[in-house]
């Protein structure tokens, strides 16, 4: 049985006001990338927000195990596959990606990018696939945008500058789960992508949510609270009726 939104409440893992945020940015069509360590629930996370989806869009899955529960009517099933024993009819997540472009997409949810498969996701994202989601290995949001970068270049020799640009346009959310010592999986960060240094061209990232440490020698973590920044994107979520004014008062 697949964890709900409540049950990540309940286990503290999200608080019911960034829970609610992260509902409007599924429903207004962002594309959200979902990053941490190994074991850090980026999938449970992954599959609680794709219950947001709408029941009519036509959602395209992509992983190398089917891990996603989902149970919206229309959902394609793509999985990777290994060569035979004579090297042949081997899948990537690659060519996936590549072929989901053709199969008339509203949403493109892929498990998670580790190799030359990142760059064909930004390029969907860039092209009018809104509302992606997908996860990536990485330690903060900022580590997120470096690895991201570190795959592209995998797949194409492109300046780096050109690479910044697609992610900046690509992506708009970036949602950090961290495992702590103690066992819990916990939503650290909830972040914006949101443009790019003029000076050294490094990606600016802006907390929206996080979750600070509390108590003598900050032994003692607090709830995801509201940093006070307002995303860029938040216009656009009150002018779909996904937000209201006071949501972040």
């Amino acid at each position: 049985t697949p964890f709900t939104i409540d049950d990540l409440i309940g286990f503290r893992t999200i608080t019911a006001f960034a829970a609610n945020f992260l509902r409007a940015c599924v429903l207004g069509r962002m594309n959200i990338l979902v990053a941490g360590g190994t074991g850090s629930g980026k999938t449970t996370l992954l599959n609680v927000m794709s219950a947001y989806i709408p029941p009519h869009e036509r959602i395209i899955t992509i992983e190398d195990s089917a891990e996603l529960q989902m149970y919206q009517e229309h959902i394609v099933r793509m999985e990777t596959r290994q060569a035979n024993v004579e090297g042949k009819g081997r899948y990537a997540i690659r060519d996936l990606v590549q072929n989901s472009l053709r199969m008339r997409p509203d949403r493109i949810i892929v498990g998670e990018v580790r190799g030359a498969e990142a760059l064909d996701m930004l390029q969907a994202m860039n092209t009018g696939h809104d509302g992606s989601l997908t996860t990536i290995h990485a330690n903060s949001p900022e580590d997120a945008m470096k690895r991201l970068e570190g795959l592209v270049m995998e797949a194409v020799d492109m300046p780096v500058r050109a690479i910044r640009e697609q992610i900046v346009t690509a992506l708009d959310v970036v949602v950090h789960l961290t495992r702590y010592a103690d066992g819990k999986r916990e939503v650290s960060a909830i972040s914006e992508v949101a443009g790019m240094d003029r000076e050294d061209g490094t990606i600016i990232v802006e907390d929206i949510f996080i979750r600070p440490t509390i108590g003598e020698k900050g032994r003692t973590r607090g709830d995801l609270v509201h940093t006070g920044y307002i995303p860029i994107f938040a216009k656009d979520l009150l002018t779909k009726g996904l937000l209201t004014v006071d949501a972040f008062m």
